[in-house]
């Protein structure tokens, strides 16, 4: 049986990436990268940064080799539109140009999305902050491979202010929950296919604990917590989900990927 190659497309320019090493323990490429060699230790994995041209340049030059793409989660928001972003969304249309499987988390379910002709906007419903609570599985997402052996309800670490607000031409919805309608979604773009998850399979819960923490000044100045007591509480009901939550349930989606693209 041949090793898989998977390309990981790191969501981050380098101050958030520092951010997310001091407060998760890893970048967003690099815990992703972890995930997928506890799943298949064999697995050869290679990182780029959309925002160096010459990594993309080499990526896309040797398409070939791999056998899946990832991008990975970020910071960043769609509609600041910087030169940096513009360069994350041109270089998944790229990839898109070429026969792939992409597997798209968080920040980069928004960029394959944006880059497919779907557009991305501020969540209508508020933010997940740290967790996703009730995600449920449609009918169409029963059927389909990444949700084999998932509850058709479950609970994901997930940390997003943005959502999907209209899908790509083509795409299927897979799962939604009170925040997000878009939570889970396959679509075609190019010669590619996407399957796009608005939560993340790749953390734990101590970690988005930690982000929050990092992050409480601004959660605070976006009135995403109006006191100290909601603030805890909020933190108090993630601790209690993450005695909960399994390894094998929460990377369910990523292992069946893995094996999908496997063939």
């Amino acid at each position: 049986m041949n090793n898989l190659n998977i390309l990981i497309v790191e969501g981050n320019i380098r101050e958030d990436s520092e951010f997310f090493i001091k407060a998760a323990g890893a970048s967003a490429a690099d815990n992703l990268k972890n995930l997928i060699l506890k799943l298949e230790p064999l697995t050869n994995t290679e990182i780029i940064n959309p925002g160096h041209d010459d990594e993309t340049k080499n990526a896309l030059e040797n398409m070939s080799k791999y056998n899946g793409i990832v991008f990975t989660g970020g910071a960043m928001r769609i509609n600041d539109m910087t030169d940096v972003i513009k360069k994350h969304i041109n270089f998944a249309s790229n990839c898109f140009e070429q026969k792939n499987k992409i597997l798209a988390i968080c920040w980069g379910l928004q960029v394959c999305s944006t880059a497919a002709g779907g557009k991305v906007n501020p969540g209508k419903n508020g933010a997940h902050i740290g967790i996703a609570s009730d995600v449920t599985i449609n009918n169409e997402g029963e059927k389909h491979f990444i949700y084999e052996d998932k509850k058709k309800i479950f609970t994901s670490p997930a940390f997003n202010f943005d959502e999907v607000s209209e899908l790509p031409n083509n795409a299927i919805l897979l799962s939604s929950d009170k925040v997000n309608n878009v939570m889970g979604v396959s679509f075609n773009a190019g010669n590619s296919e996407i399957i796009g998850l608005q939560y993340h399979p790749d953390y734990e819960y101590f970690q988005m604990l930690k982000l929050i923490a990092g992050r409480k000044e601004r959660l605070f100045v976006n009135k995403n917590f109006l006191n100290e007591d909601e603030y805890e509480n909020h933190v108090s009901y993630i601790k209690s989900k993450n005695e909960l939550l399994n390894f094998n349930d929460r990377t369910c989606e990523v292992r069946n990927w893995l094996h999908y693209i496997r063939g």
